[in-house]
């Protein structure tokens, strides 16, 4: 089986139940992240790597490991060691791109901070992470990143670089901002590159590198918490160097290939299912701007002449749909990866035809699992790779459970998706209780409810787990709903999902005042906002006197969802 695809293994449930097993029979790879990306500049070191086109940047693999390992001594020489953890708080930027592989060369952990958080987001990942420095833009659109650093610490002001002790993010030393500008008790992304150049010792660096291992934990990624708070999926760098390879691999990627990447670097699919998987095939990453745009989308591929495309099916329907869609040249297209959401069959049939993605792929999988655990092939049948999120990759395993009893289902029944393998996380950052939760006996528990059918095909049918997915970012309707439950006139609330033709799904809060109490959907909004991120904010808001109950007193959100879908003249789209 050596050398075949994913797609091509004929892979089939094993006894005629919903239990799949990938190739176990190739070889995992033993390497962290910075030896991965020396393997790669030793052997295209001229070929183009890295274009952020927004900025104006180029570079070669050998420009960009050079650059890395500036950043990385900087870092060094601000004192971070092995196993400190920095975040990272910005758009896409080349800064974000350079911080990714500078902590991993001297094992600092990286902590994505989503670009979109607020001031008690923020704060809560920076202390429960332990974030000893931050790497942090300025600003994004309307997020002003550095005035939330302020409010969180005040101290800035009057402390010195590296002596910061806020009393609010008390583990907290250095915070270090991109731009030119000067900013009190900062230091410039410049300097810091500046003191990497500096006497620069690579066999320092070097002896550095080779005391990681590859099971080091090496990236905490936030995802939302089902009880209220954000949790860390800790990953290391055979977690994801090896989910990485064979997404590329499913790709049939090369150095041949130039990916356009508007998916955001702080999500796994920027960072593992995009940039590793480009450094694992020395693939041209190419960046159409800080956030997605669909023109700048559209002019990237077109004029890089990319042969991939990623993104989430709200960034393919803006493409497709935009006004100047038919101006751009994409006969380049061959391939890419649709994924982070449920994907609409009709959007990919559109894909196919008319942005000549007739290799594209779909991926399925969280962040838990690094991410992809089912992915189809660009062998794959196109009814298959439109209808289905592919087969389990290789050096994984996956089975469909009862809920309740936990049996492993006949073919085709639908139950909870289990997965096991090299690729589940090392755990929940310091939350043993959840990590129990979630793993047990190294299957991970992915709350989503799938089948599998009789050729090993997965289809998502639905979430156990009480969660909704709005543009590819996931959305915990309990940690919406406590914070809501902080306004002091709400005596309930409830937050549902219902269907969107552009976000494939809404978020739509229920609420009932307390007694005596008024209130408007516009003071709901402005509660939310600059505290929690945008997506999370309700777009359907409804006052009512009473929840729908069963007997024994639990919600039944898909009364609400059902009367939402009504009232609103809602079509419920048909995914994968």
């Amino acid at each position: 089986m050596a050398g075949q695809t994913p797609g091509e293994l004929g892979i089939k449930p094993i006894q005629g139940l919903a239990h799949v097993r990938g190739d176990f029979g190739v070889e995992l790879s033993e390497a962290t992240i910075p030896t991965l990306l020396a393997q790669t500049v030793a052997g295209f070191g001229d070929r183009p790597a890295v274009c952020f086109r927004e900025q104006g940047l180029r570079w070669n693999w050998s420009e960009f490991a050079a650059e890395v390992d500036h950043f990385a001594a900087g870092l060094q020489a601000l004192g971070l060691r092995r196993g400190d953890r920095l975040g990272i708080w910005s758009p896409n930027r080349v800064e974000w791109l350079v911080t990714q592989f500078a902590t991993a060369r001297i094992g600092v952990i990286l902590v994505n901070i989503n670009p979109a958080y607020r001031l008690s987001e923020l704060e809560y990942a920076l202390n429960v992470s332990g974030c000893r420095a931050i790497v942090t833009a300025e600003r994004l659109k309307s997020s002003m990143y550095l005035e939330m650093l302020r409010k969180l610490a005040p101290e800035l002001d009057v402390q010195a670089h590296g002596a910061l002790k806020a009393a609010r993010l008390p583990e907290l030393r250095w915070v270090i901002r991109m731009g030119d500008e000067r900013s009190a008790g900062m230091l410039n992304y410049g300097e810091v590159l500046t003191r990497g150049r500096d006497g620069f010792d690579v066999a320092a660096l070097d002896a550095i590198t080779a005391e990681l291992d590859c099971h080091d934990a090496i990236n905490i990624q936030f995802t939302s918490g089902t009880t209220g708070n954000p949790k860390g999926a800790t990953l290391t760098h055979h977690n994801i160097v090896n989910n990485a390879h064979f997404i590329a691999q499913a790709m049939n990627f090369s150095e041949a290939d130039a990916l356009c990447i508007p998916v955001p670097l702080y999500h796994c699919f920027g960072m593992v299912l995009a940039v590793l998987a480009c450094v694992d095939s020395g693939a041209r990453m190419v960046f159409p701007g800080e956030s997605f745009e669909p023109l700048a989308t559209l002019q990237a591929v077109a004029e890089e002449r990319c042969t991939a495309l990623h993104g989430v099916p709200t960034m393919f329907i803006g493409e497709l749909d935009h006004p100047r869609f038919a101006e751009f040249d994409l006969s380049c297209l061959r391939t890419g990866i649709m994924a982070g959401s449920p994907c609409p069959i009709e959007t990919m049939k559109r894909v196919v035809a008319q942005m000549h993605m007739r290799e594209v792929t779909i991926a399925y999988g969280m962040t838990e699992t690094s991410p992809v655990s089912f992915q189809s092939s660009t062998s794959d049948p196109l009814e298959r790779r439109v209808s289905t999120v592919g087969r389990i990759l290789p050096a994984l395993e996956a089975k469909v459970v009862d809920p309740v009893s936990g049996a492993v289902l006949p073919v085709g029944e639908k139950g909870e998706l289990l997965v096991r393998g090299y690729s589940v996380m090392q755990g929940y950052w310091g939350d043993e209780a959840r990590t129990a939760e979630a793993i047990r006996d190294g299957w991970m528990y992915t709350g989503d409810l799938a089948t599998i059918d009789a050729e090993g095909y997965c289809n998502i049918v639905g979430r156990a787990k009480d969660m909704l997915v709005r543009g590819g970012e996931n959305v915990y309707p309990r940690e919406v709903e406590e914070f809501l439950f902080r306004h002091p006139k709400l005596q309930s609330v409830q937050v549902f999902g219902v269907p969107d033709a552009k976000y494939v799904e809404e978020v739509c809060a229920w609420i009932v005042l307390k007694p005596g109490e008024t209130c408007t959907e516009q003071e709901i909004r402005d509660f939310c906002r600059e505290q929690i991120a945008h997506y999370k904010v309700p777009r359907y808001i409804r006052f009512v006197q009473e929840m729908p109950m069963t007997i024994t007193g639990k919600v039944q959100k898909f009364v609400m969802r059902d009367r939402m879908i009504e009232e609103l003249g809602l079509d419920v789209a048909k995914t994968a």
